[in-house]
């Protein structure tokens, strides 16, 4: 089976006790974790694959990435 590229945004968060949360907007309820930046993104990048072979495999379709993402400084 041809493998095809998909591309989403994630989201990491720094949790107070220590490491990273991440999760993907697009993807609803496709969360994980890690002790480390670099293992927080291989272990999300792992769970949107999982993610996307369940879509596959349940004949679902895969959402595409449609997000915008602006910062924006607000001066109160």
């Amino acid at each position: 089976m041809k493998k095809q590229a998909y591309n989403y945004t994630v989201l990491l968060e720094k949790e107070e006790e220590g490491g990273y949360h991440a999760f993907c907007p697009m993807l609803k309820g496709c969360h994980s974790q890690g002790d480390t930046f670099e293992e927080t993104i291989e272990n999300i990048t792992e769970a949107i694959e999982l993610y996307i072979e369940s879509l596959i495999a349940d004949q679902k379709p895969i959402p595409q990435e449609n997000l915008i993402v602006k910062p924006l400084s607000v001066l109160v």
